[in-house]
């Protein structure tokens, strides 16, 4: 039986009349196939492995990699404690308000948010820079980025709007399109020996090697790869049988996704050996174009017509990171608008069992963060991509951070379970990891979103304020009822 303060902090969907999500409509496979999205693997890989090999510590940057998968996993093992006593489509907002207090988790509610807005419109802009750039080459059709972002933006809200299988149904399709391609490629490379100076094992992963140049980079562009595992919590209320399949969902996308990028980026690097994978990793950024680097030999590797396959399949994986977070945010939205925090309109849900109103919501908010670039001309991937990406990475691993601290907080009160592993000695280490990755975020903020000191501290405190509006905003709506709209 809950504790008399267990009973207290309640969710407000428990008394309300509101709506909810449909049970009983994802597996462990779907859950997966939604964090897998969210993660972009192929985006991940073109996009940060060449800046973590040319910037941070070279050819060991796939270690990196498993630093930031063993942090993720200490960190899951107190998230997925949480989680067997607590469901609901908060998740981060949820458990750190039970853990921490109901304002700072409607502070970090406002982070969620944020930071789950802000990557969407950041791929917006990828996207519509990659589709515009297709359209121009196959078509002979000059289409401005910001018009295939706003057509995307239509039908990523039809597919949001067609329930939660249909969502998973297409994801799957392109996770597995952009998985094999790359698994493929890395099984290829490993069964011929690697590269011209062969798998280069100690290169990458000895401790010696790890240490060199600026690990702490890489460590932070491999952090930055991991975010978006913690929706498997967000579909707690969908799940069949939550308590479990969220927890194995949850373990089997760490492991998973730490051992892809890991062995991905290990294979790239061996393509080139070890010797060389830096300076081939400079001269792709130097060139304006850093997919090359991660192209190139895979082109090699499986033959030439990869080349016209790849582009189109890095623009169906930023179409299902879109999707992802477009589902992830407007969670969030119905969440707090059941639990009386935002008008009681956003929680309603349409015939699918799918946040209506909220999802609507959600593709307005996406338009606004989008239109301010498309009217000042700015690169949308040098600014909108950059810019957004960087600011989400903060703000999610604050989130992880204040999730580790309130999971001790939580069951040091409750006493709902306890394990010291899971309760206690895991949590407090993933907080300790995951401060040192904050750290090195915020001082190497201007590398991860490619822009000057003066921007970066603008856009970093972003978070730190979006978190004090929302614990303002809780202040003003602790009277309220949760039905109030």
């Amino acid at each position: 039986m809950d504790s008399p303060t267990a009973v207290r902090y309640q969710t407000a969907a428990d008394a309300s009349t509101a709506g909810k999500l449909k049970p009983d409509s994802l597996g462990v496979m779907g859950i997966l196939f939604f964090v897998l999205s969210a993660q972009a693997p192929l985006t991940g890989i073109a996009g940060a492995v060449p800046i973590a090999v040319a910037l941070g510590n070279g050819p060991a940057a796939p270690s990196a990699y498993v630093a930031a998968g063993v942090i993720t996993l200490l960190f899951s093992v107190g998230f997925v404690a949480m989680g067997r006593h607590v469901v609901d489509a908060g998740a981060f907002y949820t458990y750190i308000g039970k853990g921490l207090g109901r304002p700072l988790g409607t502070g970090s509610a406002g982070i969620a948010l944020f930071a789950y807005c802000a990557i969407q419109a950041a791929m917006y802009g990828l996207y519509g820079a990659t589709v515009s750039g297709l359209l121009a080459q196959y078509a002979g059709a000059d289409v401005p980025w910001w018009v295939c972002a706003v057509a995307t933006m239509a039908i990523v809200q039809i597919l949001g709007a067609s329930g939660i299988e249909m969502g998973a149904k297409v994801l799957a399709v392109f996770v597995l399109a952009e998985f094999s391609i790359l698994s493929v490629f890395a099984l290829v490379t490993l069964f011929k020996g690697g590269g011209p100076e062969g798998l280069g094992f100690s290169g990458s992963f000895s401790p010696g090697a790890a240490v060199k140049g600026a690990p702490g980079v890489a460590l932070m562009f491999a952090a930055a790869s991991m975010v978006g595992f913690e929706a498997t919590a967000i579909y707690g209320e969908e799940a069949r049988e939550p308590r479990k399949t969220v927890p194995r969902a949850t373990y089997l996308a760490v492991a998973f996704v730490t051992g892809f990028f890991a062995f991905a980026s290990w294979m790239l690097v061996s393509s080139y050996g070890a010797s060389k994978a830096t300076a081939a990793a400079g001269n792709a950024l130097a060139s304006g174009d850093s997919t090359s680097f991660v192209f190139a030999p895979i082109a090699a590797q499986l033959g030439a017509w990869v080349n016209d396959v790849l582009p189109v399949l890095l623009a169906t994986s930023l179409f299902a990171g879109i999707l992802a977070f477009h589902n992830s945010a407007n969670r969030y939205l119905f969440s707090l608008s059941r639990d009386g925090l935002l008008p009681r309109r956003l929680s309603s849900i349409n015939r699918r069992h799918s946040p209506g109103v909220a999802g609507w919501v959600q593709t307005a908010i996406a338009g606004l963060l989008v239109a301010p670039f498309a009217l000042a001309g700015k690169d949308p991937v040098l600014t909108l991509f950059s810019w957004g990406s960087g600011v989400a990475v903060l703000g999610i691993m604050l989130l992880y951070f204040l999730t580790s601290v309130s999971v001790v907080a939580f069951f040091r009160r409750e006493h709902l379970d306890t394990r010291p592993w899971n309760t206690l000695i895991a949590p407090v280490l993933g907080a300790v990891g995951i401060a040192c990755a904050i750290w090195l975020i915020v001082r190497n903020f201007p590398t991860l979103i490619g822009g000057d000191m003066t921007t970066a501290v603008w856009l970093g405190m972003t978070v730190p304020v979006v978190l004090v509006l929302g614990v303002c905003a809780d202040r003003l709506t602790r009277g309220r009822a949760p039905a109030d709209g």
